[in-house]
């Protein structure tokens, strides 16, 4: 049994006072301002590029940005369907238990629908397409295709990780754009509570696992560990298209090379490495499996 400290009575109670509405946070008088940084330096990683102008790394930073919720986008769109599917599988459990699992896929909703405003905005004001990886539908497939566990672990990180992206970085940095800031303090808001739920998931899925299953299902967290890092890398090469075009500039063999390197392991340390490095997330590992925590903690600095 693993220990936690969470109640599903206590986050539904929590979920429900927060509750926010895309309509409040966004359209109308929200809007992006386009002539500041949207992500917080720690991720874009944009100042080491010293071959950009100041302009450029603006225009780089944004285009991170648009790539960042986009990003969350996808993670929802195979967090989802796992939700519900575990929801159907303890509907003879306690009802706070099913409420909050409701609530929590009812928010993995809400966030799909907020994503794509918001992409649909940046579209019309940025003024030049980005690419991003996908389609989302391949890629769930392909994470739920792994043991339920596995995609538990997966789900786990990425709600850890959103916490310290907003509260190490986003929250006290006053230079970035502040409707983009808004979004993903509302985004943080609900994403504290399925951190809590998650790990009730991954505790109740590890109560009914062997040995042997939790070591399939490390395997699972680590292969898909490097399935994203693919993608990552195939972003990163989008990233250096869309900046090119939106610039008009473009860069020579070696700026690029430099500009994927750099870019790459920023992306990386946004997915990865802050999700696998969280104390939340390996301390959850290190219950259920000490040696896979020790795995994790082995392959980490990789993606920092």
């Amino acid at each position: 049994m693993l220990n936690h400290g969470y109640s599903y009575k206590e986050t539904l109670d929590t979920a429900q006072k927060i509750n926010w509405r895309i309509e409040d946070i966004i359209g109308g008088e929200k809007q992006l301002d386009f002539s500041r940084p949207f992500m917080p330096e720690t991720m874009a990683r944009v100042e080491p590029l010293t071959f950009l102008k100041p302009g450029e790394r603006i225009v780089l930073n944004q285009i991170r940005g648009y790539g960042y919720l986009a990003t969350f986008g996808l993670s929802e769109e195979f967090i989802l369907p796992f939700v519900m599917d575990h929801a159907r599988q303890v509907t003879s459990g306690d009802d706070w238990q099913i409420r909050a699992l409701l609530q929590f896929a009812g928010e993995e909703a809400k966030h799909i629908h907020l994503f794509k405003r918001f992409c649909a905005e940046f579209e019309d004001g940025f003024g030049t397409d980005c690419q991003v990886i996908g389609p989302a539908e391949d890629i769930a497939k392909a994470i739920l295709a792994h043991p339920p566990l596995a995609v538990a672990l997966l789900i786990l990180h990425i709600e850890w990780m959103t916490q310290s992206h907003y509260l190490d970085s986003v929250k006290d940095d006053r230079g970035l754009d502040a409707q983009f800031k808004s979004l993903l303090r509302h985004h943080w808001m609900e994403e504290a509570q399925h951190a809590k739920l998650d790990t009730m998931i991954v505790a109740h899925l590890a109560a009914r696992t062997d040995a042997a299953g939790i070591a399939e299902a490390v395997d699972g967290y680590m292969s898909i560990g490097a399935f994203l890092d693919a993608g990552l890398a195939q972003q990163s090469k989008f990233d250096l298209e869309s900046f090119q075009e939106a610039t008009g500039r473009r860069l020579g063999a070696d700026e690029q090379e430099t500009f994927l390197n750099v870019q790459h392991q920023a992306l990386r340390w946004t997915f990865i490495g802050s999700g696998m490095t969280h104390q939340n997330f390996i301390g959850t590992l290190g219950q259920m499996a000490p040696d896979g925590r020790k795995r994790v903690e082995e392959v980490a600095p990789a993606f920092c």
